[in-house]
């Protein structure tokens, strides 16, 4: 698979580049690394890699570079042991695109949640500690990130690390959209707010459209549907709602997390259960969502498959899931006063023309109007609407890596 060029669609934040400045950007997850290598002088990805399953006997790695694709399994104990072998990768003597490891500027996180700490930063002991306290209401990510940061630190202490909050990019919303309506001091002290998430994704698709539409003032819908779910509207490229608030959890539902939900079903489910408020959490961020409905899978492919044969938990929670979007859809549409430009984005929403069409039916009067031949046809960055739609409609793949490369960058600049 040859690795894509992404330089000519770039975002913000796209001056000062240095040439020679490598960003190494880490996914992770409980027992998985995934990373990306980028030359920041021509934003070339030059190279790609992951391994499952840390911690178990045997581990499975992979890495692309160029048209060159190498698997391998042994035993990796945790992430820092993955970022080494990552490291070996890149500098290997026949195959690799560094001459040496010192040659990576800083290793850029996507983190998720740090409360107060917002927006870039490098990693300290006070980052890790405010993301700590985040941990409950981000089970799923807070967790990983926080042990490979601290491993990282101490194994690589040459090499900076970068945490770009998904919460940054929601700072412009304003606090009408932003607060709870509870107490004050919730807020305030405890920071009990609407945070939102996917920033790093809805940043680069602002941008992006307004880069399609030419115009960087434009009024846009990013709507990132995948094994995690959000809309973000933005004016300028500049967040003004989102679906998610104080966790990952909420909103449109997920593959296996519930989306919106009522707390005060809590302590009934605790009852009739006999559950403690752990276990009922954990079934609401675990086995919640596409899973919990349908009964069968979160993954809208199985889902799409199976209510075609006439599965009716799976039509169910499409249908669910649906229908939440197009609420949300309407809501953020009301709040900017119309769109200019709807982008579906994530693996649901450039894979599935099912869930588009679905999601933008009978929305004529809006000013949204679907090609179906478009839409049935799209394999890459595409516009789906027709000629006559008020708002044009677009699946846009998403670049996490890039924003959180150029952020990374962009902190090393500031010295």
């Amino acid at each position: 698979m040859d690795a894509p060029r992404v330089g000519s669609r770039g975002v913000e934040m796209g001056q000062g580049k240095e040439s020679g400045v490598k960003i190494l950007v880490a996914n992770l997850g409980s027992t998985s690394f995934k990373y990306r290598l980028l030359d920041m002088a021509s934003e070339e990805q030059l190279a790609r890699g992951g391994i499952e399953r840390i911690g178990s006997a045997q581990s499975d790695c992979f890495v692309e570079m160029g048209d060159q694709r190498t698997e391998t399994t042994g035993q990796v104990r945790d992430h820092a042991d993955a970022v080494q072998i990552c490291l070996d990768q890149l500098t290997d003597p026949q195959r690799g695109c560094l001459a040496d490891a010192a040659e990576v500027a800083a290793i850029g996180f996507k983190a998720v949640h740090g409360g107060g700490v917002s927006g870039v930063q490098r990693v300290t002991d006070s980052v890790l500690e405010a993301m700590q306290e985040m941990s409950p209401v981000a089970p799923a990510h807070n967790p990983p990130y926080i042990d490979a940061m601290r491993r990282l630190s101490e194994r690589f202490p040459s090499i900076p690390l970068v945490a770009a909050f998904e919460t940054g990019f929601h700072q412009t919303i304003p606090d009408r959209l932003k607060y709870y309506a509870v107490a004050r001091e919730w807020g305030d002290r405890w920071h009990i707010k609407r945070w939102g998430f996917h920033g790093a994704s809805h940043r680069f698709i602002g941008f992006r459209c307004g880069q399609l539409l030419d115009d960087q003032t434009a009024r846009v819908i990013s709507c990132h549907l995948g094994g995690s779910s959000s809309l973000c509207a933005m004016r300028g490229g500049r967040s003004v709602a989102t679906t998610m608030g104080m966790s990952p959890q909420t909103g449109i539902p997920h593959n296996n997390r519930v989306g919106d939900f009522d707390p005060f079903v809590l302590p009934l489910m605790m009852r009739a259960t006999g559950k403690s408020l752990e276990d009922v959490l954990a079934d609401l961020a675990s086995r919640s969502g596409l899973l919990g409905l349908s009964g069968l899978s979160g993954d809208v492919r199985d889902l799409e498959e199976a209510a075609g044969q006439g599965h009716a938990d799976a039509r169910l929670a499409l249908d669910v899931f649906v229908s939440e979007v197009r609420r949300y859809l309407g809501g953020l549409l009301v709040e900017l006063g119309g769109a200019d430009l709807i982008a579906f984005t994530g693996g649901i929403g450039e894979n599935s023309a099912h869930v588009r069409a679905a999601v933008c039916a009978d929305l004529g009067e809006l000013g949204i109007d679907l090609d179906v031949d478009a839409n049935a046809a799209v394999q890459s960055e595409s516009c789906i609407s027709t000629a006559s739609s008020r708002t044009q409609v677009w699946v846009v793949p998403t670049n996490e890596e890039l924003i959180v490369a150029r952020q990374a960058q962009a902190l090393l600049n500031e010295g």
